[in-house]
Formats: C-alpha cells, structure tokens, sequence
C-alpha cells in the first residue's frame, strides 16, 4: 500500500509539472519575421502557374501566432513607372498567397512607390479589401508612421516599420499616400506612442535600411539601432541589403540587422540566395528567445527551408 502510494504521489507531482509545463507554452507567444518578399517576375509567374512560394515555411508559419514580413513591391496594375533602374509591380492574383500566410506586412521600402502615389492608394485599397493587414505606410503620414497593434495572450505587441534607402519622394505627407521614412525624430516618436499612448507591452520596429550586398551594418543602421533600443523597442529586425547581416546584442536586445532576401529572383551568389525566417518567443514574463530558420533561393526565387541553424 506505501508503494503504491508513493507511485501515486509520484505521477501526480508529474501530472501538475506537464500541466505547469503546458500552461507555461500556452501563454508565449510565437512571431516569425522574414525578409524582402517580391512577387513580379518569376515568382509572380510562379503564382500564376497555381504554385506556392511559401510552401516550404508553411508548417513553421501555421505554428506562428503572427507571421510578418517586408513586401518589396507594389501590388496593382496601374500607375506610372518612376524613373529607377528597377521597378517592381505584382499582379494582385498573389494576394491570397500573401492572405493565407501572413497577418501583416511592411510597406516601407524603396519599392513600395515604384509607380506613384495613385498606384500605392490603389495597392492600399487592393490590401484592405483583401482584409491583408499593412504597417510602415498609408494614405498619409498619420496612418504611415501608425503602429499596427496585435492583442495576444495579454500582450498587446506593436510593430513600426520605417524605410531609409532612397528615393525619399515615396515618403508619405500630410496629404499624399506613401511610406514611413526612418527620419531619427519620427522613430523616437512612434516608439514613446507605441508604449505610452497605445500601452504596447512590446514594441518592434522593422528597418529598411543598409547597403546592398554589405555582410556588416553600417555605421548609420548601428546609430539607428541603437536609437531605437534607447527609445524603447524591445527587438530590431531590419531588411534590404539582399543578403543577410550581422546580429547585435545592444542592451539586451536583439538587433537583426538584415534578413536578406526571402522570395526575390535576378540574384545569382550564395549570399544573395539566402534569408533567414526568425521566430520570436516572447514569454509571460516578456523575457524573449529566437531561434534562426535558413531559406535558399531556386532559380526563380523560391525559397526552401534548409533547417534551424544556430545564432551566428
């Protein structure tokens, strides 16, 4: 009978461990980011053609509470072609694509304005109507430097996006559709209103920023990064060198400092070819861990999922 009372006790205090254990895994609460999405050319061909880019990161995406990422073109099928070495236009058939996969993307970047401030309008009507979820740019300069507000679990997370690579004439105005320009005022803002205003409980700002093709951060994304830390954000995750960067550790906080390419063809070396999809684990008591998932591009710009790889 002692035994058996001691097996008893035993399994119990077991039973209570994986139910602590269970409820602990309940409340965190899992984000991934990816990097440069661009959907014309081979990989808008790719859609038309019934495939999924996002096939291979399906399973860590379904996983996910949130899953973001930077779309690195315009979505629509009018406007007029602004004078830049590369302009990129989706057709709006990949809005489902992007609809099934992630619940918000970035609008701030050097592409978003490829065909004008009308077409960005109309890109932004194109989102809404699909009900796909938009940060770091809107139909003015209050809605572009708006936070998108997530309520998870208790946790309210909000997420600033801002672009810093030129052209600057895709910055939204008072009056005029565009994106969020990274000026050092305008962040500082964004994230005191995030925590003070908004009561978010996390705060990430997401960059578009660096130099192409640049393995280490310049001294301007560090500056920057570090400006965002000091103000308050809790993670940097940051985009647009097509290839991935350096990670910093600047008083506890994570910096990315760039994911590379996530689906993006025309690229043709080892680094260009890989992104990194990073989940984010945020814990009841906000403590936060990452874990890095490796994408190599195909030929069309396609990624697959090579596997979890260990923080450099």
């Amino acid at each position: 009978m002692t035994m058996l009372k001691k097996f008893l006790q035993y399994t119990l205090v077991i039973l209570i461990l994986c139910a602590n254990f269970a409820r602990a895994d309940n409340q965190s609460i899992k984000i991934v980011f990816v990097g440069d999405i661009m959907l014309d050319d081979l990989p808008g061909k790719y859609i038309k053609d019934g495939n999924d880019p996002f096939a291979a990161f399906s399973s860590l995406f379904k996983a996910a509470d949130l899953t973001i990422g930077n779309l690195e073109c315009v979505v629509g099928t009018t406007g007029t072609e602004e004078e830049k070495p590369f302009v990129l236009r989706a057709h709006p058939r990949v809005l489902p694509v992007l609809k099934k996969y992630f619940n918000a993307l970035s609008l701030a970047n050097n592409h978003s304005g490829d065909f004008g401030p009308t077409a960005f309008s109309a890109m932004l009507d194109l989102l809404d109507k699909s009900d796909i979820k938009y940060f770091g740019g809107g139909r003015n300069l209050q809605e572009a430097y708006s936070p998108i507000i997530f309520d998870i679990k208790g946790k309210r997370i909000a997420l600033l996006a801002y672009n810093l690579f030129f052209p600057r004439s895709f910055e939204a105005l008072e009056d005029r559709a565009g994106s969020a320009w990274g000026e050092d005022d305008y962040v500082r803002e964004g994230i005191r209103r995030a925590r003070h205003i908004h009561k978010a409980d996390i705060v990430i700002t997401y960059p578009h920023w660096g130099w192409e093709n640049e393995k280490i951060a310049s001294a301007n994304q560090v500056a920057l990064a570090h400006l965002m830390v000091d103000s308050g954000a809790d993670a940097v995750i940051g985009g647009h060198p097509h290839v991935t960067q350096n990670i910093e550790i600047y008083k506890g906080k994570t910096i990315f400092y760039s994911l590379g390419n996530f689906v993006f063809d025309s690229f043709d070396t080892e680094d260009t070819n890989t992104g990194w999809a990073v989940e984010m684990t945020i814990q009841a008591d906000s403590t936060i861990s990452w874990k890095i998932f490796e994408a190599k591009l195909d030929g069309n710009g396609i990624p697959r999922n090579n596997g979890q790889i260990k923080l450099p």
